[in-house]
């Protein structure tokens, strides 16, 4: 049902899904940024999502196989990302897609990636406006690794807390030596602790996602070596979460799926309310039994999860509304 091409841009693999069937009138373009915390996943691995979202959506999806860190070195993986929607933004017409109707979207890692796309892209007036974002249990910062849902989750497959910090190391190719340090938040200034406690904090979770068990971090010392080994994941290319709300406040209207039983839940449900607060539209699905990664087995037949297939239909339903 589907025409699939392969093509490189700037040395970047992409994967072009499109249905076979004639174009009544112009489609969809949705962009996907895969998962792998940014040193691994491909573009085959998540062929499934892909060709659902193009069959059930009528979309042209373009898989973006993004070159991995550490080997790539970061912050790379973002300019492969930008250059491949660079790349087909200029070239809509090619794959008969309404300029009108771009969608930006990833899951995990790659939900960061497309967040940053979109706010990079609306510096960027010669291009079509993106119509939407659609992030997938997104991670979308390295300030606090004490919020509720990183308490709650920290030994919960797939993906634990000590993890996603070793993760963050190896993508930005240091030694995991202060990982320890980075849990507690010595990594971050007490300035910036105060700055940005508007925007993330325990606090500002809705209850309902502390009754698991949720204990307030106690106040812990900075230490500026800790800070010096793994500054760059407070920039905002690394945690757009801390983007000002000039930025946020343009951003095109989104979807954001979180899960219950995932670190990154509270990320989601943080950029949810800073959209939310500057006037952006949100539709938010959350999964009551998701774990993180739960698409990356969607249509394995019964190694599938009825969660994913419900956050799918989820997904679908929102891109055909637009």
């Amino acid at each position: 049902k589907l025409l699939i091409k392969d093509l490189k841009v700037d040395e970047v693999p992409l994967r072009i899904y499109q249905p076979k069937w004639p174009p009544t009138g112009k489609r969809r373009g949705i962009l996907y940024f895969h998962g792998g915390a940014g040193t691994f996943g491909s573009i085959r691995a998540f062929e499934r999502i892909c060709c659902y979202i193009a069959k059930k959506c009528n979309s042209v999806v373009v898989s973006v196989g993004y070159r991995l860190a550490p080997e790539h070195p970061y912050p790379g993986q973002y300019f492969d990302c930008l250059n491949a929607t660079l790349y087909f933004m200029r070239n809509l017409e090619e794959y008969h897609v309404d300029p009108a109707l771009v969608i930006i979207s990833g899951d995990s890692c790659g939900a960061n990636f497309a967040t940053v796309i979109c706010q990079i892209l609306l510096n960027k007036r010669d291009l079509p406006k993106v119509r939407a974002q659609v992030l997938l249990y997104p991670g979308l910062q390295g300030l606090d690794f004490h919020l509720p849902s990183y308490q709650q989750n920290a030994s919960v497959p797939i993906l634990f807390r000590k993890l996603v910090i070793y993760f963050c190391f190896r993508y930005l190719n240091k030694e995991p030596t202060v990982l320890e340090d980075v849990i507690q938040s010595c990594h971050v200034p007490e300035s910036m602790k105060r700055k940005y406690k508007k925007w993330i904090s325990a606090d500002i979770i809705p209850d309902e996602f502390k009754i698991r068990g949720y204990v307030p971090q106690k106040s812990t010392s900075y230490k500026p070596e800790v800070h010096e080994a793994i500054k760059e994941i407070l920039g905002i290319t690394f945690s757009p979460l801390l983007a000002e709300d000039s930025i946020i406040s343009q951003l095109p209207e989104s979807y954001i799926a979180t899960c219950e039983f995932d670190v990154l839940r509270d990320d989601g449900l943080l950029y949810k309310k800073r959209l939310e607060d500057n006037g952006v539209r949100v539709t938010w699905y959350h999964s009551e039994n998701g774990f993180h990664g739960i698409l990356a087995f969607f249509g394995y037949g019964v190694f599938s999860f009825s969660s994913a297939k419900k956050i799918m239909d989820s997904i679908v339903n929102y891109i055909n509304s637009l």
